[in-house]
């Protein structure tokens, strides 16, 4: 409600008026007036008064029909209607109050008994101005609520998405806006890890089901912690197979560097997780093919089912380089080794030719990190 409040007096009678807007006014109440029931309808939409002093009988419209329109009118605001009338005359009072009115007063008008009526539907008025706020706000809020949540669901989806591939760390690293969208199709030098389990064709043919998938997540459950821990990317894994990228979506220090210490942390584990499978009649062993280059990557698929991956010779290698890899073994390419040389211990380079290559390659296999100089 405004300060101060605005008053509408709807009365014929100049003299009526002229009273009622002098005793108001000294009140320090801002009044506006209408002569008839038609004018006071018009004011009514045009000021929004806070309260209406509404004269009964009157040319054109009388006071009912003007309450009754008024309160008809699912445009106009909550107001309240201080019905004026006869003494003499209850009937005018009860039709008053049933056409819509809050309140009446009688003629000759009490000057106390007009200011308390006043003060009093004001108050209400007030209130009412106060809970309607309110119920804004918490619609507002609602809104906002619905907002949110919609949007944190989305977000969840999407984290949810890119935790598929990437660390949890770097999932919310890209959604809070710290790398662009990964899965936009881009280019980047990547260092690519190809993983295979030797014998598991030949295993999976054998074994039960059971046996095959119980192998499985003691595999993929050690060497998921270690590309969470060396901050790799998965690009996907098919049964044994496995290829985790480095240094994308977001650039990483020595992605080479980390994708060697990864594969061989794998192989030391995985080797452990092999005697034991030896003893359960298991003859599976892990191959390892590393490589480095340019690759363009991004979200292939269609809507409702997309996958990550890279696409590059730089992949291609990788994944030759692990077939050539017996068990136990880590290969990798000529430019791995060019920038992760001084940590290694290597055996001789080996010339190999590889399907889909059309010159030799060169590859070196991974014995171990060298032992720091005392």
């Amino acid at each position: 409600m405004r300060t101060p409040p605005r008053i509408l007096i709807v009365d014929d009678n100049l003299t009526n008026v002229k009273v009622l807007q002098t005793r108001l006014a000294a009140e320090g109440y801002e009044i506006v007036t209408a002569a008839d029931g038609e004018e006071g309808l018009a004011a009514a939409r045009q000021h929004a008064p806070d309260l209406i002093l509404l004269d009964v009988m009157m040319p054109k419209l009388d006071g009912f029909e003007v309450c009754r329109r008024l309160r008809a009118d699912a445009a106009f605001p909550f107001t309240p209607i201080i019905m004026v009338t006869a003494m003499s005359d209850s009937k005018d009072v009860i039709a008053g109050l049933e056409a819509g009115g809050d309140e009446y007063l009688t003629k000759p008008i009490d000057h106390a008994a007009l200011g308390a009526r006043v003060r009093s539907m004001l108050r209400i008025k007030r209130l009412h101005d106060t809970v309607e706020t309110l119920a804004a706000e918490v619609r507002e809020w609602n809104a906002s609520l619905e907002r949110r949540v919609a949007e944190q669901i989305s977000e969840l989806e999407r984290v949810g998405r890119l935790r598929r591939f990437f660390s949890p760390q770097l999932a919310d690293l890209i959604v809070n806006g710290g790398a662009d969208d990964p899965l936009k199709s881009h280019r980047s030098e990547i260092t690519v890890v190809f993983l295979d389990l030797r014998g598991f064709t030949a295993f999976a043919e054998v074994a039960e089901p059971e046996e095959v998938m119980g192998v499985l997540r003691e595999y993929h459950q050690v060497t998921g912690k270690l590309i969470l821990e060396y901050e790799g990317t998965l690009e996907h894994f098919t049964g044994d197979g496995i290829t985790i990228l480095f240094n994308d979506p977001v650039p990483i220090p020595n992605p080479s560097e980390r994708a060697v210490r990864m594969a061989l942390a794998i192989r030391e584990n995985v080797g452990r997780m092999a005697k034991d499978w030896v003893k359960r009649g298991y003859e599976l062993s892990l191959g390892i093919g590393i490589a480095q280059g340019f690759a363009t990557i991004g979200a292939i698929g269609f809507e409702g089912r997309w996958d990550y991956s890279a696409i590059g010779t730089v992949t291609n290698l990788a994944a030759r380089l692990c077939g050539e890899a017996p068990g136990d073994q880590i290969l990798i390419s000529q430019r791995v080794y060019a920038g992760v040389e001084p940590l290694l211990e290597v055996g001789p380079h080996e010339v190999m030719t590889l399907k889909g290559f059309r010159r030799p390659v060169i590859a070196y296999r991974v014995h171990g990190l060298k032992a720091p100089i005392s």
